[in-house]
């Protein structure tokens, strides 16, 4: 088994604020509860990424890249009045992605996703990151299209919205293949179905601590993966693809 790159996990630190959503306030998982858990995994690096309950509070990203190391980087959200200098602080720390949290009424109006996505880009070279039902993406693919970089979560959860999911597969977006027990379609069919549409498109992902998920993340959802991908393909999934698309290859 290759090293593993996490391309998507939280750290819940009881040190920082929370906010509740929709009544909602998650358990604390710290950044030592996660190596504790993945490191048997194999797993070396990741991206650590901010959740509805964190809102634009940066302190704790920024703690949890210092003390994961410099093989995970962060995925923020932020509102549109950042300011350059700040993108530029968070850009020294380790942060490489912006998220808007579309499936949880995230952080900034639908409207604004394209131009703060494309000012963020160009300032700092990062990525967008789409929290959303892939329900939802139907309307939005020649948007979406148009931005330089995005990745969608969890495998856009809904099998409604798997041809709009494959459609942008095919035209460069990745996908985080996480959030199995989150989705209600049979993985390994659609994990397939991406890779033959894109090799370069599955991110493997724990999701871990797997904050409102029907079913948490498990070891097995990695056997699935390599079972469903093969050798070369879940060596990808699982470590090539989420280092380049984080810009972590050397």
């Amino acid at each position: 088994m290759p090293p593993i790159f996490d391309a998507h996990c939280h750290i819940i630190d009881r040190t920082y604020p929370l906010i509740p959503n929709n009544g909602y306030v998650p358990d604390f998982f710290s950044a030592d509860d996660y190596l504790t858990r993945v490191t048997p995994l194999g797993i070396v690096g990741g991206a650590v990424v901010s959740g509805s309950f964190q809102g634009y509070d940066q302190s704790y990203l920024i703690a949890a890249l210092k003390r994961l190391g410099p093989e995970f980087v962060g995925v923020t959200q932020l509102p549109a009045s950042v300011t350059d200098t700040e993108l530029a602080s968070l850009h020294s720390h380790g942060v490489r992605g912006l998220r808007f949290n579309l499936k949880r009424g995230g952080c900034e109006q639908l409207d604004q996703l394209e131009s703060l996505a494309m000012r963020v880009h160009e300032q700092v070279g990062w990525h967008s990151e789409l929290y959303i039902d892939s329900r939802e993406l139907a309307g939005l693919e020649d948007r979406l299209r148009r931005l330089p970089g995005l990745s969608i979560d969890h495998l856009g959860l809904n099998h409604e919205g798997l041809p709009s999911l494959l459609r942008l597969a095919e035209h460069g977006v990745r996908i985080k293949a996480c959030g199995f027990g989150r989705v209600d379609f049979a993985v390994a069919p659609v994990l397939q179905q991406i890779h033959d549409i894109n090799p370069h498109a599955l991110m493997f992902a724990t999701d871990l601590p797997s904050t409102r998920a029907p079913r948490a993340f498990e070891d097995n959802d990695i056997a699935l993966l390599v079972d469903a991908l093969g050798e070369d393909g879940a060596n990808n999934a699982l470590w090539h693809n989420g280092r380049r698309f984080y810009r972590l290859h050397q």
